[in-house]
């Protein structure tokens, strides 16, 4: 019952947050107050345990951020340390001279037991384990975290690059890439205060020694001065004892310097540190049967140690079978089923169940890119696929067709293929033992790898070796694995051909969706206004525009009103996207109260409408020179708006917007072509720059006016 009270007592300090501050009372209450000796042997005993818990942590920890709070527990174990010696220094001089068990029997052991009671020895032991502490674990783990901290703040800006592109190819949700950027930040504060607290370690190791010295000088002192002791005697006991003292400071130090080494050299895994090391030291049977072999060779050399060597081939051969056998058991068994040969099945007619559908959306692999689609073998990329197809529906506003994906032999072994109703519209290599590292328009160095250009933009890129993966993020490349490029090119291709995509199917599924809603609507809509057919028209226009179509509330309601008046499918796009002027601006301008705009001079508009008319009546269509002209001009000024860092937006009349966006879809794709009756009233318009103030000649005119 008294345990269970001390428990809940210590639960209930511990959820008041008073832990942290008793502990810290208690180290300075052991700095002032002398304790007994028995005090000492149990805070001792408790400094060793919780060393020896904090190495079995960090050796079982997957990844350093496991084990997030080890710089704070390890300032806290180095206070404690100090103040331990603080307080057994104390005690040893104070009763040194009644004898070696004067300051509690933990000292005492190590004192004369670890060290056989000889001073000289002991010395000598703790000086090595001065050295090796100081010299090597602390000096190289203070090294590696040092150089930690600066590369993982180096590569934080590729990483959180990297986390983007993942999140607007769709490969990862906001809470996915939010949880990635909270892991990249832990891990810089990690790393950086690793840094700081391996100082804490080293500074210990140089106390341990000083304490070492002011002890047996002191106590030599003391002893002979103020109790009269021999010098031989007063020599022994002050020795002794404050070689037990550094002895029990010296070993947790140890201990905690080995665990700050081990956490700041792990790599995250998804394996225990001990399975990494018997996978990866222990796991080739040919490097064990090799070193077996020249260890047996040297067992059978005249004069050589024999049975040692022999037994320890012995062992490095019998790991070497048994290693070799469980690979041979994890490769799969062939069934008799696949052995068999399959009896010749009877001839049968043909039947429309053998003209195989064409694939709205078909992905081909090289033999090469097979494990990447393949689940079994670790391939992820059926989920970024799946993640495409989520943020692509979710954005346009229709669900996106599964991708159906196979095997091309007629492939060179690296390269994909997306298809689009059987046709290819997008090719290109990718290596799934490399990364890509994409230059993202700002780099501060090269990489060294085969030089590419990204599939999805076009961007200058480079595949590396995935150990370069790091390195890259620092010099500002954008990295990413093959799967991801695949993902990223399809996500791209699928979005600038969502007009493909969606038919009469879909948008049954969609007035359906909306039925639930609002029935009234969709049954004053179709067919009483206008037809599917129609309807699909009106939406893919839409999209092909790279407008979405997921305020379909919206687009029914305006097509049932303008449809009484029009079946003209111009028209009828015309009106919805003057309904859904306010997205539109939003999708290009965003918040901003000001949007900058490109115009037509008024003459030059009046030309192109009678060219247009004239073109729809069977006349002469507009100038091919003319066309030439404003199109160079057009292609200067979008370069001047998306060099100062705005949206290229050219304002022009309804009548003649369909016939420019056209126009300038593919040959100026950073372009949008608005008509002035799609601008909300509150927005504020600004002309930077008005083409064809002289129609022959077409000038540019910067006149920055602004009007509303």
């Amino acid at each position: 019952m008294t345990s269970e009270a001390a428990s809940m007592s210590l639960r209930s300090i511990g959820r008041q947050g008073l832990g942290a501050p008793v502990l810290l009372v208690m180290m300075l209450a052991m700095v002032i107050i002398p304790l007994p000796p028995f005090a000492l042997d149990m805070f001792f005993t408790f400094n060793i345990t919780l060393s020896l818990v904090i190495l079995m942590v960090t050796i079982y920890a997957l990844r350093p951020l496991d084990f997030g709070v080890f710089p704070t527990v390890l300032l806290v174990t180095t206070l404690l340390r100090l103040a331990l010696n603080v307080a057994s220094t104390r005690v040893v001089l104070l009763n040194g001279h009644t004898g070696t068990g004067s300051a509690g029997k933990v000292i005492e052991a190590f004192g004369e037991f670890v060290v056989g009671g000889n001073y000289a020895v002991g010395l000598v032991v703790f000086a090595i384990l001065v050295i090796i502490n100081f010299v090597v674990v602390t000096k190289g783990a203070g090294r590696v975290s040092e150089v930690s901290a600066r590369f993982t703040l180096d590569a934080m800006p590729g990483k959180q690059m990297a986390i983007d592109a993942d999140l607007n190819a769709g490969l990862i949700t906001q809470d996915e890439a939010r949880t990635r950027r909270e892991e990249v930040t832990r891990e810089a504060d990690f790393y950086g205060a690793m840094d700081g607290a391996s100082k804490f370690v080293r500074g210990d190791a140089i106390a341990g020694i000083l304490i070492l010295f002011i002890n047996i000088i002191g106590g030599l002192a003391i002893g002979t001065l103020q109790y009269d002791l021999a010098v031989g005697d007063a020599l022994r006991n002050y020795t002794l004892l404050t070689i037990g003292d550094g002895l029990v400071a010296q070993i947790p130090s140890l201990v905690l310097s080995s665990a700050t080494a081990i956490i700041v050299t792990r790599v995250s895994s998804e394996q225990k540190m001990a399975d990494q090391v018997m996978e990866q030291l222990f796991g080739n049977p040919m490097v064990l049967a090799v070193s077996a072999g020249i260890i047996g060779f040297m067992g059978l050399i005249p004069g050589m140690p024999n049975l040692a060597f022999l037994t320890l081939a012995a062992l490095a051969g019998s790991a070497a079978y048994f290693a070799w056998q469980r690979q041979q058991s994890e490769l799969l068994p062939v069934t008799d089923q696949e052995q068999a040969v399959e009896a010749p099945a009877e001839p049968r007619d043909l039947s429309w169940d053998d003209v195989a559908p064409v694939d709205i959306i078909g992905l081909e692999v090289g033999y090469r890119l097979i494990p990447l689609v393949d689940r079994a073998q670790g391939g992820q990329m059926m989920e970024r696929i799946k993640g495409v197809r989520k943020k692509l529906s979710q954005e346009l506003g229709f669900l996106i067709q599964p991708v159906h994906i196979r095997d091309n032999l007629e492939l060179a072994p690296n390269a994909y293929r997306i298809l689009l109703m059987g046709v290819p519209v997008g090719e290109a290599e990718v290596y799934p033992d490399r990364d890509l590292a994409i230059n993202p328009g700002r780099v501060f160095g090269t990489v060294q790898g085969v030089e590419t250009k990204d599939p999805a933009f076009g961007l200058d890129a480079v595949w590396i070796q995935r150990a370069e993966r790091d390195n890259a993020q620092t010099l500002g490349y954008t990295v990413v694995d093959a799967s991801t490029v695949v993902a990223t090119h399809l996500s791209e291709i699928l979005q600038s051909h969502a007009h493909e995509l969606i038919g009469h199917e879909e948008v049954q599924q969609l007035l359906d969706v909306l039925a639930k809603a609002a029935p009234k609507l969709v049954e004053d809509l179709v067919p009483n206004r206008l037809s599917i057919g129609l309807v699909l028209r009106v939406l893919q226009n839409l999209l092909e525009e790279r407008i979405p179509v997921r305020d379909m509330r919206t687009i029914a309601e305006t097509l049932a009103e303008v449809g009484s008046r029009s079946q003209d499918p111009g028209a009828l796009t015309a009106a919805a996207r003057v309904a859904l002027g306010r997205s539109i601006i939003q999708h290009i301008n965003g918040m901003g109260p000001e949007m900058q705009v490109i115009t037509l001079d008024p003459s030059l508009e009046q030309i192109l409408h009678k060219s247009i008319q004239a073109d729809s009546e069977g006349g002469v269509g507009i100038e091919p020179g003319l066309a030439e002209r404003m199109h160079r001009s057009l292609v200067e000024s979008a370069q001047r708006q998306e060099a100062a860092g705005h949206p290229a937006i050219l304002l022009v009349t309804p009548p003649i917007r369909p016939w420019l966006a056209k126009l300038v879809r593919h040959s100026i794709p950073g372009l949008h072509v608005l008509a002035y009756s799609e601008i909300p009233d509150n927005k504020q318009i600004k002309v930077v720059a008005n083409i064809g103030k002289d129609a022959p000649s077409l000038g540019v005119r910067n006149d920055g006016s602004t009007a509303t």
